[in-house]
């Protein structure tokens, strides 16, 4: 499809999130990268000799700036109600990367003043958006493999031993890995499963005192019509399930073995927490290069869902179905923009009012159910959700 008229896109926020969603920024057709906004001047000195356009030190800087139509969001979790909110009232359609929010009143905050201001909310980038597993749903979706029963998603990284500033090691600012994590595991199941999620049980372990927070989860996760799914994370720097993979990373790009003990060797060389937020600063745009493109689609671990009449394995290559007696295999390779579905998403909110399954709505729900992981391994019991919704407005269509 040609694109003549792409979302005039304006970035809050160059750090990590923004260097993930780079490369795809870089190439894709649906979006014109032309403004941001950064604290740094270092970061913002980048921007302009890549991109051009306008560089703004400030949030409302990029609110009041004409040549934006939508902003992608990267900026802390615990920002996100400030920034949208601000943005939202200039006019600004909102791309806000996972979570939407740390808290729930934020995330009502957020979606509210959207549709105040009459602006699209999508939630994203999140793993929901992998070629794999929209084709996945899509093969669920045609009902030729019967209704989902049951999904189970895994996942066993490095997450906790990566550079953090100290905030995000503190949970109650969104630190640790259900904020981070969780949420693209429960974004996966949720599109796969189709469904609203009625109850939620699960447990956490936070294990070691020098990151106080969250490094794992296993959860059990029901919903509407009896089915039910597990995920289960560790981000302890231990076991790494790319593996099962066949050896491909989360961002779609072969893993190599010698890696293997990076982030744990890396952090044992920081003597404090100022110096640990200082490494990761190496790591934000102006400082490093962004991922190469991929071969391979992104993913977020194994993940196999029962179907009636098959099971369903999704890959970084593609979906496997173990059917009854015989077994296929459908490939999703990765546009040449990684994350095409995602702007490509953005752009048909905006140019033909028809947004994806993940709008504000859906990254509310989405939040609820990690703080049900949270609440259930406080309390030990199952917790219902209150107000589990697919879709933002009235005019979206349920996943």
């Amino acid at each position: 499809m040609s694109i003549t008229d792409p979302i005039r896109l304006g970035i809050a926020g160059l750090g990590r999130g923004f260097m993930l969603t780079l490369p795809s920024l870089r190439v894709d057709p649906h979006v014109a990268v032309t403004a941001c906004a950064a604290p740094r001047e270092a970061s913002r000195s980048a921007f302009l000799a890549e991109f051009g356009g306008n560089a703004h030190a400030t949030i409302e800087d990029l609110a009041a700036d004409p040549e934006v139509e939508a902003v992608y969001i990267a900026t802390p979790h615990q920002m996100h109600r400030d920034h949208a909110t601000i943005l939202a009232k200039g006019g600004k359609h909102l791309l806000i990367d996972k979570p939407l929010a740390v808290s729930m009143a934020d995330a009502d905050a957020i979606v509210e003043a959207c549709d105040a201001a009459g602006v699209h909310l999508i939630t994203g980038p999140s793993h929901s958006f992998d070629q794999p597993v929209l084709a996945a749903r899509e093969m669920i979706a045609s009902g030729r493999f019967g209704k989902v029963r049951m999904i189970h998603g895994l996942n066993y990284t490095d997450f906790l031993y990566r550079p953090r500033r100290p905030e995000e090691l503190d949970t109650a600012q969104g630190g640790g890995v259900i904020f981070s994590q969780a949420v693209h595991q429960v974004d996966v199941i949720r599109l796969l499963m189709g469904a609203r999620a009625t109850h939620v049980a699960a447990m956490t372990g936070a294990w070691d005192a020098t990151r106080p927070t969250e490094g794992a989860y296993s959860a059990l996760i029901g919903f509407e019509g009896g089915a039910f799914a597990s995920i289960t994370y560790s981000g302890y720097a231990h076991y790494d399930s790319d593996v099962l993979q066949d050896g491909i990373g989360e961002l779609g790009t072969a893993k190599d073995p010698a890696a293997y003990g990076k982030a744990r060797k890396a952090l044992a060389t920081v003597s404090s927490p100022e110096e640990e937020a200082g490494l990761k600063s190496t790591r934000t745009y102006g400082a490093s290069e962004a991922p190469p493109l991929a071969p391979h689609a992104e993913h977020f671990g194994p993940v196999i869902v029962s179907c009636d009449r098959a099971d369903l394995r999704l890959t970084p290559k593609g979906v496997e179905i173990w059917g009854d007696t015989e077994k296929d295999f459908i490939p999703a390779p990765p546009e040449p923009s990684p994350r095409a579905p995602v702007l490509e998403g953005l752009y048909h909110a905006i140019r033909s009012g028809q947004p994806p399954a993940q709008s504000g709505g859906w990254g509310r729900a989405s939040l609820e159910i990690c703080h049900a992981i949270l609440e259930s391994a406080e309390t030990g019991a199952f917790v219902g959700l209150k107000s589990q919704t697919q879709h933002q407005s009235k005019e979206e269509p349920v996943a």
